[in-house]
């Protein structure tokens, strides 16, 4: 449709992957050089700017394979919520994928006995085919990013530093799915359109006592309730740090971007002081 063709024009422009006579831009070349959605690898080559390339490579590989969570049987319900929660990260889904990941890859490389990963992929009611290919697709974009002569910076996951550096690449690329809270009980408003959504029930905030106001989402689905997948909490100065000065001023109006609008303007006056002092 040719509405749909100009929205994804209008995102590719807003990425920085278009120059100013709709073709690829230089960094759009090298974006399209990985077999990922545009967003995706927007974040993937902004985490070489932040040295948090392992990581980011892991939540690429996690969201392009199939869902690693597994509907529970009925009745086991709270007993996948509790093996699940052993992985969950407060930082939020993304950073709890890089856990099952590397959770999955231990169980792999030490297998006690024939078809253990099997067993403890069973025992987590977590997919272990979803979890192999994530690895394989994993394993593609190292080899791209080698043969292109991208930098791969070595992990450091838990840092403080480094959970900051993962929310500003992931925010490079995904900050038109940004949603808030509106009124403290889970109804997340998308900035974008004035549509409501609900967590995934996979979401490690699901249930939780602790739900974050402002938050990137890896995707929102329809067929699933209105639902946003992947959720991990941002700051609203982060996004104001982050967001191109073009994208924020076509938003809707609305009392998130109200919000934001005074962030922004009480950072420019120290944006304006770092640039003096350079």
């Amino acid at each position: 449709a040719p509405e749909s063709l100009m929205q994804a024009l209008e995102d590719l422009d807003y990425l920085a992957a278009l120059d100013n006579e709709g073709n690829l831009s230089e960094f759009g070349i090298i974006m399209s050089e990985f077999p990922l959605e545009p967003q995706l690898s927007k974040s993937l080559l902004a985490s070489c700017e932040f040295e948090c390339v392992d990581e980011m490579l892991t939540i690429a590989a996690m969201v392009t394979a199939p869902s690693c969570f597994l509907q529970a049987p009925p009745g086991t319900e709270e007993i996948a919520r509790a093996r699940w929660r052993r992985f969950s990260h407060p930082a939020g889904d993304h950073f709890t994928l890089i856990n099952v990941f590397n959770a999955f890859k231990a169980a792999t490389a030490n297998p006690t006995q024939p078809g253990n990963t099997e067993k403890w992929c069973r025992d987590h009611f977590l997919s272990c085919s979803a979890l192999g290919m994530a690895g394989v697709i994993r394993a593609e974009l190292v080899e791209t990013m080698k043969r292109i002569e991208l930098p791969i910076s070595p992990p450091d996951f838990g840092s403080e530093e480094n959970l900051l550096c993962i929310k500003k690449a992931l925010l490079s690329g995904y900050f038109m799915h940004i949603a808030r809270d509106v009124d403290g009980s889970g109804n997340y408003l998308m900035l974008t359109h004035k549509q409501v959504a609900q967590l995934h029930p996979f979401s490690s905030y699901y249930n939780s006592r602790r739900i974050p106001e402002w938050v990137l989402f890896h995707q929102f689905s329809i067929s699933e309730g209105n639902s946003i997948r992947v959720v991990s909490e941002i700051s609203p100065q982060l996004f104001a740090e982050l967001v191109p000065q073009y994208y924020f001023s076509n938003l809707p109006p609305s009392e998130s971007k109200d919000i934001l609008q005074e962030v922004i303007n009480h950072l420019a006056p120290v944006s304006a002081t770092k640039e003096e002092q350079k």
